[in-house]
């Protein structure tokens, strides 16, 4: 060992022992202190010019982006420290999945009252549970054999970006099972609308007696177009914001159809009875489609369990013949 190296270990304070696990996490959990307060000095903490103008249009600011966070932690306390990190995060979510626009359209499609602030507030949330799983479960694999950083930090970065992907994707299964709910109610709804219209009513009497009747995703939307039609737009405006919501071709031509019928004054009942027979044949050529799926599916266990066991039986009394012949 040279003078130098005997002069810098002479400062360095001599360690043999194993690693604990908990003193790593609560080296991680210091570590990520001392970056958060030295990120928010205020040499470093430039104003944008967002929060320049805050104070002088707090009064006319919308309410979705004053209650951004409120939906992703029950404690105001918290919320109101982890601001300045919570913005960061968002910006940081948004850039790995995707700008505003899809967002904002995947939540009229779930019909939510979310705004887009709250949900990216939910998958900072969501990554900062991976994260700390990620780091739990690295420091439980090292805790045997010794704690190696880089691991745990690479399994807290994974953890993480999982956590931010895994909420945005639970909300495209949640936007594919409402629009699964308002393809099965379509036929229903449209045969009552063709009903209610031959016996006299007009189109908005018709959408207002099937959407107090029924219950269900394409009820609730019907309720939320007429409150647009109520609101100052016209039937036709509010049936294609109603189409814009939602990602369903039945939907859509059942909009154009409507939409046509109301401005050229053809019937209305004869259009939403084809419509209605139009949903009934794609409901059946689904359920087509889902059983020749399920078809092949069924072929795995007649394959690999039924059709060995039948061989084996038809195999075995001859082989425990010819053993006993032997």
């Amino acid at each position: 060992m040279s003078a130098g190296e005997m002069r810098v270990s002479a400062w360095l304070p001599a360690f043999d022992g194993p690693w604990s696990p908990v003193g790593g996490l609560l080296g991680l959990v210091g570590a990520f202190g001392v970056l958060i307060v030295m990120a928010r000095l205020p040499w470093r903490r430039t104003p944008s010019l967002e929060q320049r103008l805050a104070p002088y249009l707090r009064d006319v600011a919308p309410a979705e982006r004053r209650t951004a966070w409120s939906a992703a932690s029950p404690l105001g306390v918290i919320e109101r420290l982890l601001a300045p990190v919570m913005t960061s995060g968002v910006r940081w979510a948004e850039r790995i999945s995707g700008g505003p626009g899809t967002a904002r359209r995947r939540l009229d499609q779930l019909g939510s009252p979310m705004s887009v602030d709250q949900f990216r507030a939910q998958q900072v949330v969501w990554g900062a549970i991976g994260a700390v799983l990620g780091a739990v479960a690295g420091l439980a694999l090292g805790a045997g054999r010794g704690v190696a950083v880089v691991p745990v930090v690479g399994l807290l970065l994974v953890g993480g970006l999982l956590g931010v992907l895994g909420r945005d994707r639970m909300l495209s299964v949640q936007v594919g099972r409402r629009e699964e709910r308002m393809l099965a109610e379509f036929p229903t709804v449209a045969e009552l609308l063709a009903l209610s219209v031959g016996a006299g009513e007009g189109a908005i009497g018709a959408l207002d007696r099937v959407s107090r009747t029924c219950s269900g995703e394409l009820s609730a939307e019907l309720r939320r177009t007429l409150a647009d039609a109520r609101t100052g737009a016209s039937l036709v405006e509010a049936l294609e914001g109603m189409a814009a919501r939602t990602s369903l071709q039945s939907v859509a031509r059942f909009v154009d159809g409507v939409a046509v019928a109301v401005e050229r004054g053809t019937p209305l009942g004869d259009v939403l009875r084809a419509q209605a027979q139009d949903a009934r044949a794609l409901t059946r050529r689904r359920l087509l489609e889902a059983g020749g799926k399920k078809e092949i599916a069924m072929m795995v266990p007649v394959v690999f369990l039924v059709l060995p066991v039948t061989v084996l039986f038809a195999v075995y009394p001859g082989l425990a013949v010819l053993d006993l012949a032997l």
